[in-house]
């Protein structure tokens, strides 16, 4: 395998982990019913908060390497063609 192989999925996999471990640190949204109940006993600011945007920023730039890393391995190897 070359280097640049390695290279490509070694940031391939991390961004993926990584898409996946933020993706999930996301709060829910909440546009049920049981959200609407649940906020007229407790007084939520709607806000969205620097820890948010931030979150947000780290989910984009794992989105954008990932993508990224998927299209070098599409151009290094078009047919899948790896041999080991």
């Amino acid at each position: 395998m070359s280097a640049l192989l390695v290279i490509t999925l070694i940031v391939w996999l991390i961004s993926a982990a990584g898409l996946v471990v933020f993706v999930l640190l996301h709060s829910g949204k909440g546009t049920g019913l049981s959200d609407m109940i649940a906020s007229t006993m407790y007084s939520n600011t709607t806000g969205t908060s620097i820890v948010e945007k931030n979150l947000d920023r780290i989910t984009i730039v794992f989105g954008v390497l990932f993508i990224v890393s998927l299209l070098v391995l599409m151009l290094i190897y078009p047919q899948g063609s790896v041999s080991l």
